[in-house]
């Protein structure tokens, strides 16, 4: 048995040398170069992306480059075809082989991850099965959280007979702004036992300083889950930075692998803390994917996860989150610039990657965000999103990606010296 898996090792590792895995993903791309601008066009070729529109809404999910895509469709090509003659005889120990992989890129032990299909269903499996909750205990989230996640702490909360503490985090922010809002939470509220904490917010891009306040936490007895869903791909760092017990994330955003792939992490020395998923045989191993159960997935998104590593790791990890960062600060510095504009995401690199968020003053209500980002589309072409949430107002969310080029953020800048004032 393997993680719930009936397989033996040497079937792993054949397995592992039988993954077709990087080198098609990793050949296409364009050599270190001198000329930065070339080397981001060679990227940018790589993806086939709509001219329809300036897609600056890239944080739904991202785009699989070609090489990717292709693995993928030959992913599909064989799971369609051998059905399940490849999947009752060796398709376990390559998709093993995938998480393996994965969890390498992480900078994880392998057995402390498991697939799932996106970082909602790691992240519900983490909060609802957290079981350290005793009633007359407290939960905390923040308005800048996903919307399904803060959903699970309240069901968590109305389950166990537990309180919940809800908080917003400053606007304008600053590191130290950040921890003291989680710090003054903390302190007022003695019985608080778990926190939720997003590492990068969709709604607005704020970074937060995920192990200072975790440490925080555990110095008083409590445990925090982590929302890495945007944060990992986006940011240059391995969960192990993090130093938190237990962390959901998406494949399909910022590593570019096909939709229907997430993770979740669990320190072996916290798994206790999370319960097996009930629809799992009570006899199977007590492990990471004994808390997952979702039955039959896109076994084929999950093959391809190794291709979309290579492809992203021939850039590297940190020149992918300097030139989103980059990406970012070229709208956002002319954008502060305009009157009217309001800039919601911090200029400390620390404290942003490339989303970053505005709205227009006086401009809150949801219905004028909808109706600004219907502005930038049908004014200008460039697609952006309206998001909700933030304590002080809906705002505009821009996500650039890898194929997004200087001359789209300035695009969107000349849009918005039009719309301000």
């Amino acid at each position: 048995m393997a993680d719930g898996f009936p397989i033996d090792r040497r079937a792993l590792l054949a397995g592992a040398m039988a993954l077709p895995v990087t080198a098609r993903a990793a050949a296409a791309l364009p050599g270190p170069a001198g000329d930065d601008d070339a080397f981001w066009r060679g990227i940018a070729a790589q993806y086939d992306v709509t001219r329809e529109v300036i897609q600056l809404e890239n944080g739904n999910w991202g785009m699989m480059p070609r090489p990717v895509l292709h693995a993928y469709e030959q992913a599909v090509e064989r799971v369609n075809r051998d059905t399940s003659f490849y999947a009752r005889r060796g398709m376990v120990r390559d998709v093993i082989a995938a998480r393996d992989g994965l969890a390498a890129a992480l900078g994880v032990p392998a057995d402390e991850v498991a697939f799932t299909r996106n970082a909602t269903e790691a992240l519900r499996t983490l909060i609802l099965g957290y079981n350290r909750l005793k009633p007359g205990e407290a939960v905390l989230y923040a308005d800048l959280d996903y919307d399904s996640m803060q959903a699970c702490m309240e069901s968590l909360a109305r389950r166990q007979g537990a309180d919940v503490v809800r908080i917003a985090l400053p606007e304008p922010a600053t590191r130290q702004s950040i921890i003291d809002t989680y710090a003054a939470a903390m302190t007022a509220n003695p019985r608080l036992r778990l926190i939720l904490l997003t590492h990068l917010s969709h709604r607005t891009g704020l970074v937060v300083p995920v192990r200072e306040i975790a440490a925080l936490a555990r110095a008083r007895g409590i445990d925090t889950i982590v929302d890495a869903a945007h944060s990992w791909g986006q940011l240059d760092f391995a969960l192990a930075d993090l130093d938190c017990d237990f962390i959901g994330l998406n494949c399909h955003k910022w590593l570019g692998a096909p939709l229907g792939v997430g993770a979740v992490h669990i320190r072996k020395s916290a798994l206790a803390a999370i319960d097996r998923d009930p629809a799992n045989d009570a006899g199977d191993r007590d492990t990471v994917q004994a808390r997952v159960h979702t039955g039959t997935v896109d076994f084929a998104a999950q093959l391809t996860v190794p291709d979309a590593i290579a492809f992203q790791q021939a850039i590297g990890t940190k020149r992918r989150a300097d030139r989103l960062s980059a990406l970012r600060n070229r709208w956002v510095s002319r954008a502060r610039q305009v009157p009217g504009i309001e800039i919601l995401t911090p200029d400390d690199p620390a404290l942003h990657g490339g989303i970053t968020a505005f709205r227009i003053a006086g401009k809150t209500s949801v219905a004028d965000n909808i109706a600004l980002a219907a502005t930038l589309l049908d004014r200008h072409r460039i697609f952006t999103v309206h998001r909700t949430g933030p304590a002080k107002g809906a705002c505009i969310r821009v996500t650039p990606a890898l194929f997004n080029s200087m001359a789209d953020m300035d695009a969107l800048a000349t849009a918005l010296t039009r719309l301000g004032g």
